[in-house]
């Protein structure tokens, strides 16, 4: 019987914290894709309510867990060695990576799209799916794109700007030319970093326009809410605990 499981295309991995409900949600549209994936969630010191439901959650929308606690004392956030346990496991798969945040919905065919994209553009380094809001309007991170998303026609736009993390295809080619053990550990982020190191590199990086996912954002960091009910905490944490350095 295993013979008539199809081999997974893409290695799927999203980093959590807590909005549990949220996180559901994501985890039950990657669920819903019409391609075979590899989903792995981590666990990055959420709340025991997190930890508690994700488990609860694992067997029915079967994704493989890891709580990074078990890993490393280290407090979160940790998108270092979520990036470097991920990257091991596509190379081991030889599949593709696809981020998909937390506050990101996909449709069922946003990956089989990437995917698709992916195998008809080499050297391929990065490409992401165009975030939008409830409305289908641009919103954050792309909001610098919006001009060039909304006169795009529907054509890939390449780009040597920084993409986002929200919903990336990272393409195994360039997965085993850059080690991710080689990320500065003082950043909490990397999208800027990989996505400047890939065109560096000679690979080219593109935006979707017409692969678009509805991305609700700071559902992944809630603390970015604290900008508009409590400004003064929010640029404590930004400036002075130097919060979200990329």
């Amino acid at each position: 019987m295993d013979s008539l499981i199809p081999p997974i295309q893409a290695l799927v991995v999203t980093p959590v914290k807590d909005a549990i409900d949220g996180t559901l949600e994501t985890i039950r549209a990657v669920r819903r894709s019409n391609v075979p994936v590899q989903h792995v969630v981590y666990n990055d010191y959420g709340t025991p309510d997190t930890k508690q439901a994700l488990e609860r959650h694992q067997t029915e929308l079967g994704y493989t867990l890891i709580h990074l606690e078990d890993l490393i004392d280290h407090p979160s956030p940790n998108y270092r060695t979520v990036l470097q346990d991920a990257q091991r496991r596509a190379l081991a798969e030889q599949v593709p990576l696809i981020i998909i945040e937390s506050d990101v919905i996909v449709n069922n065919d946003t990956l089989q799209r990437l995917l698709a994209f992916y195998g008809q553009h080499r050297p391929l380094g990065l490409v992401g799916a165009a975030t939008i809001d409830e409305a289908g309007n641009i919103n954050f991170p792309y909001l610098r794109f919006k001009e060039q998303l909304e006169e795009a026609d529907g054509s890939a736009i390449e780009t040597k700007k920084s993409l986002s993390f929200c919903c990336t295809l990272i393409s195994p080619e360039f997965l085993k030319r850059y080690d991710f053990a080689g990320l500065d550990d003082s950043k909490h982020w990397f999208d800027t970093t990989i996505s400047y190191q890939a065109t560096d590199m000679g690979f080219r990086n593109y935006l979707l326009p017409t692969v678009a996912v509805l991305h609700k954002p700071h559902g992944s960091r809630p603390w970015k809410h604290l900008k508009y009910t409590n400004p003064l905490k929010y640029y404590f944490l930004k400036f002075i605990k130097r919060r979200d350095k990329i």
